[in-house]
């Protein structure tokens, strides 16, 4: 119970958070493209998500202690006075060969942090930061300030509750990178959660004292799938171990991109719901589109016929940023603690050499978006072989696999006993991209998969 109770406060918290412009337009262009692309044209034998039996450590554990100490960092540039938590920034190498490495930011919770769980945060997209959005827009310790400079503090930060980690992945994204370019045309569900894992136990030997602590993972928009993947993969090793390796006690998912023609219905819904099209469009594209891979051209002429107009996808009632030709840019309208401009700040603050030295980072141009990363990432093909076998343990996928599997280890076990864990889905109710109704039509299929079971 009090685990629950501390995540309702987070449930709270989270409805006035900002997803980002940037995020959005990523997975717009990512579905887009995956509608003309039937298979992963880089790695044929991987063209979808399934849980590896064993995944190995790449990291040695000597050393740790070290490279821990070499991560904390003193102070953020521009930070405000009083900071009295720990921070830490850095490198987890997940293959050695290739010299592939994913960054982290992990603050540590304000008050008692001994006593407080451990949470991984992970952004969408696909390929896009944990860094800029989640920490730096979102749910972390500040926000960077119009000066591009400064910093203030976040009155909704998670880590009031949690100490939280944040992973920029795959590598490619922000500054985590490989010194194999080969690697960024392989990046996709697999490889992006199996480096996942791999940074996780790595990670834990770094920072032994959250070995065993309560962990939960959580995460918005493309993570919908990374984060059911990577707590399929971490409960799928406890149990070949026969041991906790990691203690995971829930995955929540916020607006979670999860299905492709169910975020596409939801969308249309809503946006018709809130007076955005007409209903004769609505009707139009109602009566030509079943909302499934049969949809074709009719659909998509049907679907053509409205124009959303230059809203924000994160709150069609959110101040949206005006960008003047000269490139100076400022906020439509005053919203409380609305921005729509962040993007700039944190591009402008990530990429000044005192803030990446700062973090420990390399130094190197950040983008909060990277494109190119998720060719083994296919919109409706992305789960197969986890619903495979999904099935094969007895469960009926009915649309969402990623997150019918994870259901099925969180809540039965993969051998059907009972346990006390749980998951949950939270979501911002103006968002349009990936929201509520999207999430409810989806979950609708996931509760009828487990019940079947």
């Amino acid at each position: 119970m009090r685990h629950i109770s501390l995540w309702c406060s987070f449930l709270v918290c989270v409805a006035a958070l900002q997803a980002n412009a940037s995020q959005e337009a990523r997975l717009r262009e990512f579905i887009l493209s995956r509608r003309s692309s039937g298979s992963c044209a880089s790695n044929v034998h991987e063209p979808s998500f399934s849980v590896k039996g064993s995944l190995r450590a790449e990291y040695s554990v000597s050393g740790q202690g070290a490279l821990k100490a070499a991560d904390k960092i003193a102070a953020l540039p521009g930070q405000p006075d009083g900071v009295s938590f720990n921070q830490y920034g850095g490198y987890v190498t997940v293959d050695e060969k290739n010299g592939r490495a994913l960054f982290y930011y992990f603050v540590e919770a304000t008050h008692d942090a001994a006593a407080k769980p451990l949470l991984l945060w992970l952004n969408g997209g696909p390929g896009c930061s944990s860094l800029g959005y989640g920490a730096m827009i979102e749910l972390g310790p500040f926000r960077i300030n119009s000066d591009n400079k400064t910093l203030s503090r976040n009155e909704n930060a998670w880590n009031t509750e949690a100490n939280v980690l944040f992973l920029e992945s795959p590598a490619g994204v922000g500054f985590s990178y490989s010194n194999t370019s080969s690697d960024y045309n392989k990046s996709g569900d697999q490889r992006t959660t199996d480096d996942a894992y791999v940074f996780l136990i790595n990670w834990l030997e770094r920072f032994p004292e959250y070995k065993g602590r309560a962990f939960y993972i959580s995460g918005e928009s493309y993570a919908g799938h990374h984060a059911p993947q990577l707590a399929a993969t971490i409960l799928s090793h406890n149990i070949e171990s026969k041991r906790t390796i990691i203690n995971l006690q829930a995955i929540l998912v916020g607006n979670p991109y999860l299905d492709d023609y169910k975020n596409k219905k939801g969308k249309i819904d809503y946006l018709w719901s809130h007076g955005v099209i007409s209903d004769e469009v609505w009707a139009n594209i109602n009566k030509n589109c079943k909302f499934s891979p049969s949809d074709g051209k009719v659909c998509d002429d049907a679907m053509a016929a409205y124009d959303s107009g230059y809203i924000s996808g994160d709150n069609i009632y959110s101040p949206v940023c005006i960008i003047e030709s000269d490139g100076t840019y400022f906020s439509s309208s005053n919203g409380p603690g609305i921005d729509p401009c962040s993007d700039h700040y944190i591009h402008a603050y990530l990429n000044n050499p005192m803030v990446q030295k700062a973090f420990h980072a390399r130094s190197t141009k950040w983008t909060g978006c990277t494109l190119g990363l998720d060719r083994c990432s296919i919109v409706d093909d992305a789960d197969h072989q986890m619903a495979a076998r999904a099935r094969a343990t007895g469960v009926a996928v009915q649309g969402t696999p990623s997150m019918t599997l994870a259901s099925l280890y969180l809540n039965h076990g993969a051998r059907g006993r009972p346990t006390k864990r749980l998951e949950a889905m939270f979501s911002n109710t103006k968002e349009v991209l990936c929201l509520l109704r999207s999430g409810e039509l989806a979950i609708k299929f996931l509760t009828s998969s487990l019940r079947e079971h």
